[in-house]
């Protein structure tokens, strides 16, 4: 009896935590690519430099970065509220877990698009080419492999947010974990819940790894 209902928990808040990093992941993304791209050109040297955005810019994600998510979490309870109606549970999380990722993203993108040989981009210039066709046709393009495994390891931070989500009532592994687990002891509930996601943290770095190897090998 018991082993059914923690299997059926375990589905539920696996099922939870994956349906909260995915979202998250795809949200962060639309806001902190192109954060990361205008980091990029907007620095010294490159084809839109622009120091004052770009050092505004960066200090505003270095700032966010630097608040441990577990304070961020609850300092953006007002925001969470007003945006979902509430601050507690999977769908509520999402918006922490987004919020916090954006300036991770934004860094792990300007770290790939800064890998790219500057060379490449002068030949497009050279070319005549445009802001815009450089940054889709060239930068993007290139820096793929190393964007697809930024996105596996944004993924894999935000199962790691979503377990501190879950010690305030936001659902997932990390709500069973806490609240089942760890408050009433129970190793046979805690532990299932960290193999689950050792599970997942490999799945997904697994996936990016084999993601970004065969675009590797389609270029060679």
């Amino acid at each position: 009896m018991f082993d059914a209902w923690l299997v059926e928990r375990l589905l539920l808040a696996t099922w939870e935590t994956v349906y909260m990093v995915v979202l998250s992941t795809v949200f962060s993304y639309l806001l902190g690519l192109p954060l990361g791209v205008i980091l990029v050109v907007t620095s010294p040297g490159h084809i839109m430099e622009n120091k004052p955005i770009n050092r505004v810019l960066g200090w505003i994600i270095n700032a966010v970065r630097s608040i441990p998510f577990i304070i961020f979490l609850i300092l953006i309870i007002p925001i969470t509220r007003l945006l979902v109606g509430t601050y507690i549970g999977t769908v509520a999380s999402i918006v922490p877990l987004t919020l916090a990722a954006i300036p991770f993203v934004a860094r792990l993108v300007e770290t790939s698009l800064k890998e790219i040989e500057w060379g490449l981009i002068e030949a497009a210039l050279s070319m005549g080419a445009g802001t815009w066709s450089i940054i889709t046709k060239v930068m993007l393009p290139e820096a793929k492999p190393s964007l697809i495994l930024g996105v596996a390891i944004t993924a894999i931070s935000l199962v790691g947010y979503s377990a501190m989500a879950g010690i305030v009532g936001g659902g997932g592994l990390g709500t069973l974990a806490y609240y089942y687990g760890y408050q009433r002891y129970d190793n046979s509930i805690m532990w299932p819940t960290v193999i689950v996601l050792i599970i997942l943290v490999q799945g997904v770095q697994m996936l990016g790894d084999n993601l970004a190897q065969r675009i590797n090998k389609k270029r060679g």
